[in-house]
């Protein structure tokens, strides 16, 4: 328990308690030292509930009674889960206090050490600053700008983001012109407390923007197996396009009898709009068709009417120059059109062995390039999962550099003074005792399970002989008389046994249940429990004497 009270002296010392130097073990602690100690703790472990503690006893009895009682309610809420109560401060007992600093020191944050010893640095002292404006802002009422007065004008300034022109590279005219012309970023705001608001709010902006940007890369972008600036670009395309359909399909310019009123003005820009983006006339301006609309246009053409009669005059009089020979020109046709069968079989074989070879082709290229997309997939997605690992090992190089930091902070914070091979060589002292005890008690647990199990081998061998001896003996018993006392005398031996060796067994029950008592009694000698009583009731006397002394003022009164 020495080296546990150095370090939490220590602790204690680190977090502000005025610990003497003389004092090495809790054992010395008084109710005072106590009392500061915990209030000290706790007023670094959380400082909403340790302010309004007091980190000295009063004098009175009664204002003692009520500081414990805070105390030990502001440790349960902290979480401290053993007994406790106003006796803990009041009747010091070295196990309980041990206990509830140990909770304390491990509950205090990291910093708290070296924030007691050095002094505040200038980042500290305006961190400070800036968290004591804001909560002073914050707990001012809202009101709108014309409703306040001069004084809330002055610390209630509505502050409206702008989006700031920071400069950025480019072109030389670009260039002089954010030299000579675009204003700092601090002097572009109205008002100067918006400047950092603006700042905040435009690089949210700009850092989402890029998010996205990562997000639908990795999701589409690289499926299209595009460059970046090709996949902006065709984006760029898609999105026109889109525009334009959607203002093409828009209805053409209204009748004046269609709108309501006023609605002539509104018309007249939508239309000038449309022109604007079609680059044709008003009557230009036709709905875009649907699907249907072009099928039956496509269906239910007709021929122009202005070169159907030329071509029907000119069939006929080929006609009736042939009708005089028409057996002959019949013969002809026929002849012609056995020939172009002819000419079409012919044309149609050596089209398949043209076709077959293209075919083939068609086929193996169409498989190639199957197989080429089951490739790109498979490395597309080999392409992602890599770039996940990388985010993933980048989050993980990126937490494991801010605990490398924070671990370097605090071994700069540790205690010089300190010598880390004597903890070391002690701890490693106290790690062989520890082992040794556990050798020490493994020998005696098998030590005792051996006697348990000799006891009980003993115990069977003996039932055993009794019962072969009680059979032999019971036989001759009724046969002889001097046998028949030999077996009364073999019965009242073995009860004798059986409680004699009951008696053993209940003797070293007595003896753990005295080592227990004597174990609890030396407990409560260390508890001082006489001397505890005994200042209860030297505090029940003070009390008393305070109850009258407040009654005889009333009375006075």
């Amino acid at each position: 328990m020495e080296e546990v009270d150095k370090i939490l002296i220590h602790a204690l010392r680190q977090s502000g308690t005025g610990v003497a130097e003389d004092i090495q073990s809790v054992k010395q602690f008084t109710s005072e030292l106590i009392v500061e100690a915990v209030v000290r703790c706790v007023r670094v472990i959380n400082p909403a509930l340790g302010g309004g503690l007091s980190p000295s006893l009063p004098p009175g009895m009664s204002a003692r009674f009520r500081v414990g009682m805070g105390l030990a309610q502001a440790c349960q809420d902290l979480g401290y889960k053993g007994e406790i109560g106003y006796q803990t401060f009041l009747y010091s007992n070295e196990p309980e206090i041990r206990a509830l600093l140990m909770f304390l020191v491990e509950k205090l944050p990291r910093e708290s050490a070296e924030a007691s010893d050095q002094p505040a640095g200038k980042s500290v002292v305006l961190q400070r600053a800036i968290a004591a404006k804001i909560k002073a802002q914050l707990a001012l009422p809202w009101l709108p700008h014309n409703c306040r007065l001069p004084l809330l004008c002055k610390t209630q300034v509505t502050l409206l983001n702008q989006q700031h022109r920071i400069p950025k590279c480019g072109f030389c005219s670009s260039r002089e012109y954010q030299r000579d012309v675009l204003l700092p970023v601090t002097a572009q705001p109205p008002h100067r407390g918006a400047l950092v608001a603006s700042l905040l709010e435009q690089h949210t902006a700009e850092l989402s923007a890029a998010q996205e940007w990562d997000s639908e890369w990795n999701s589409q972008g690289l499926l299209s197996r595009l460059t970046p600036e090709e996949y902006r670009s065709r984006k760029a395309a898609r999105l026109q396009k889109r525009i334009q359909e959607q203002l093409s399909s828009a209805p053409g310019t209204p009748s004046p009898g269609s709108g309501g009123a006023g609605s002539g003005g509104a018309g007249s820009d939508l239309a000038q709009l449309l022109l604007s983006f079609q680059g044709a006339g008003p009557g230009d301006l036709l709905p875009k068709g649907t699907h249907f609309t072009h099928t039956q246009k496509f269906t239910f053409t007709q021929v122009s009417p202005t070169h159907s009669p030329t071509h029907s005059l000119q069939v006929k009089r080929q006609t009736v120059e042939l009708l005089p020979d028409a057996h002959n020109n019949l013969a002809k046709l026929q002849t012609l059109v056995e020939a172009s069968a002819k000419r079409l079989v012919g044309l149609a074989a050596q089209w398949e062995k043209h076709r077959d070879p293209l075919i083939q082709e068609h086929r193996r290229l169409k498989e190639l390039c199957t197989n080429q997309d089951v490739e790109s997939s498979r490395q597309l997605s080999e392409i992602k999962d890599l770039h996940e690992k990388i985010r993933e090992t980048a989050e993980k190089a990126k937490k494991k550099e801010s605990v490398y930091k924070q671990l370097i902070s605090e071994l700069e914070n540790l205690p010089k003074d300190v010598s880390r091979s004597a903890y070391t060589l002690r701890i490693l002292e106290i790690v062989g005792n520890i082992k040794k005890q556990k050798e020490e008690i493994t020998k005696i647990l098998s030590d005792t399970k051996e006697l348990q199990k000799e006891i009980n081998n003993l115990t069977g061998k003996l039932d055993r002989t009794f019962a072969v001896t009680d059979e032999l003996v019971f036989k001759d018993a009724k046969k002889d008389e001097s046998v028949r006392k030999s077996y009364k005398y073999l019965a009242a031996l073995h009860e004798n046994c059986s409680q004699l060796i009951q008696t053993i067994e209940d003797t070293g029950t007595i003896l753990r249940e005295i080592r227990d008592l004597e174990e609890q009694i030396e407990t409560e000698s260390g508890n001082k429990t006489v001397a505890n009583l005994e200042r209860i009731l030297a505090d029940y006397k003070a009390v008393r004497e305070e109850n009258s002394a407040l009654g005889s003022k009333v009375r006075e009164g």
